[in-house]
């Protein structure tokens, strides 16, 4: 099973104990994945007809816990080779719907259906908690979320650019990062940081999802972190060993043109130290010296070679084009 749908059982068996908490989760899911239909002779009914079985066992739980409306379950099976399942809940009986639909605050006071309603200032989401349980009934409808192994990615796909802005909007109002983009025909409300889709599972109040992504998060910190370490390890290590090379290159040149005895004799120790120990760190060229010298005093004097070296091949061309 994806994270997705693990998220999306475990929000099928959260019930709001409040009604008006139940009835903004209802709102969500009629409003991002249901659709009211209106005979000639004004008569309403609901369909909403989704792939996911928690999406339709929570809707139909919602309208027995929350207007004692037994709603009609249908499953169908697709013809092509996949076998997909597609779960409907409809609920034909024209009192019932407008029940519903009232008290989703989706009719006027003319009993005409709104098409797009408002969230802002509505009393369907005035509570913190019913802004939540919307926001749980949105996600459950038209959300998703993609595998944390791979990569954090939030989203909720919704049919109108209205309805995008105002979920968007909600779920800024938490001080999350909502973004809004059209894809294809619709608008699509995601969120891509991780630590903003862990408060929003906070938030929809799936707390066993919470800790697995968390448990996620911390594993992939801590292996980006042990890369970064031994990325930068290697770097040094690749930057310490070139060093060297040059070194040596640069001792080598001066020893076979003009000799050791023209050196000091603090640059002619570390001279051969270097060459008998081509390996060795800084500190450990210091320690071998006599008396010690810190690593600062031992790239002192090898930074002196080198200078020297560049200065004997600078006269050796001179003297070679002259």
């Amino acid at each position: 099973m994806s994270f997705s749908k693990d998220v999306k059982e475990e929000l099928s068996t959260h019930i709001p104990k409040a009604r008006h908490c139940r009835i903004a989760e209802t709102a969500a899911i009629l409003m991002y994945s249901g659709h009211v239909k209106i005979t000639a002779n004004d008569h309403f009914s609901i369909r909403i007809q989704t792939e996911n079985l928690y999406v339709a066992r929570k809707l139909f739980t919602l309208l027995q816990k929350t207007f004692k409306i037994e709603a009609e379950n249908v499953v169908r099976r697709s013809d092509n080779k996949r076998r997909i399942r597609t779960y409907v809940v409809i609920l034909p009986d024209d009192q019932d719907t407008l029940r519903v639909l009232m008290a989703a605050k989706m009719l006027d006071e003319n009993m005409n259906l709104i098409v797009n309603p408002t969230l802002k200032h509505s009393v369907i989401v005035q509570n913190d908690c019913c802004r939540r349980a919307f926001l749980r009934g949105a996600f459950l409808a038209a959300g998703s979320i993609s595998d944390p192994h791979r990569f954090y990615h939030y989203e909720i796909v919704c049919a109108t650019s209205w309805k995008a802005e105002q979920l968007a909007d909600l779920i800024c109002g938490f001080d999350i990062d909502a973004k809004v983009v059209k894809r294809k025909n619709h608008y699509v409300v995601y969120v891509k940081e991780g630590s903003h889709i862990v408060s929003l599972l906070g938030l929809m109040e799936t707390n066993v999802s919470l800790l697995n992504l968390e448990n996620i998060r911390i594993l992939k910190e801590m292996r980006n972190s042990v890369n970064r370490q031994v990325n930068c390890e290697a770097a040094n290590i690749s930057k310490t060993v070139n060093a060297a090379v040059k070194q040596i290159e640069d001792i080598t040149y001066i020893r076979d043109n003009v000799g050791f005895s023209t050196l000091s004799a603090g640059l002619e120790e570390v001279a051969e130290l270097r060459l008998q120990y081509p390996e060795a760190s800084l500190k450990e060229l210091g320690m071998m010296l006599s008396p010690q010298v810190g690593k600062s005093g031992v790239n002192h004097r090898l930074r002196k070679l080198s200078n020297l070296a560049e200065e004997l091949r600078g006269s050796k061309e001179e003297n070679y084009y002259d």
